[in-house]
This record gives C-alpha cells, structure tokens and sequence, in this order.
C-alpha cells in the first residue's frame, strides 16, 4: 500500500469515526444531561485507566526482559562450552598430527631445486 493510499484509508477511518459517534450521540436513548454526565465520568476514568494501562505494559516489559536474559545466559553458557570443546579437539588434532607416531612426515618436503627436471 502506498503512503497516499494509506494517508486516505486512515482519513476515511478517522471521518467515519467521528460520524459514527456524533450519530450515536445523537440517537442515543438518555437525555443530553445524562450523555453528558456519562461522558464526565468517562473523561474522569481516563487518568487511572492510563495508569493502569502503562503500569501493566511495564510489568509484561520486566517480565519480558528477564525471559531474554535467561535466555542469553543460557545461550552464552552453550557458546562458551562449544567453544571450550572447539579448541580441545583442535589441540588434540594438532598434537596427533605432531607426534611422531602419527606416520604424517613432520620435515618440510624437498624443494624444486632438489628434484631434477
């Protein structure tokens, strides 16, 4: 969707939002003194509700936060010991292909110059 399509779609959302509630005022079955004391409350609540709201969003941000650092320790726990076990098999492999027993010949081999073309 392009940004021009969007800016309309969200135009015509906010435009049949507002018709939407002014005729629902409008045809509501209360009074204009009732409609208004319930808008009043509702406007008062809004305060708390927000407060509810954000202390809610912290708590699952806390609790969400603490899962990722359980799981990144647990992550890196396993990155270390495959690391550790990386380098004992590399210095095992390194070691046999040393040692003498091995049958890999550990001088340098023969130059060109040695051969004879």
């Amino acid at each position: 969707m392009s940004k021009k399509n969007a800016g309309v779609f969200i135009g015509g959302l906010v435009v049949g939002s507002v018709i939407g509630t002014l005729t629902g005022l409008l045809i509501a079955p209360r009074s204009g003194r009732d409609t208004r004391r319930l808008l009043k409350k509702s406007t008062d609540a809004l305060p708390d509700l927000a407060e509810d709201l954000s202390t809610t969003v912290q708590l699952q941000a806390d609790r969400l936060s603490e899962s990722a650092l359980r799981n990144w320790d647990g992550t890196l726990t396993r990155l270390r010991d495959a690391i550790a076990a990386g380098q004992e098999a590399s210095a095992r492999t390194r070691d046999e292909l040393n040692s003498p027993q091995s049958g890999v010949a550990t001088e340098s081999p023969a130059s060109v110059s040695d051969h004879q073309v």
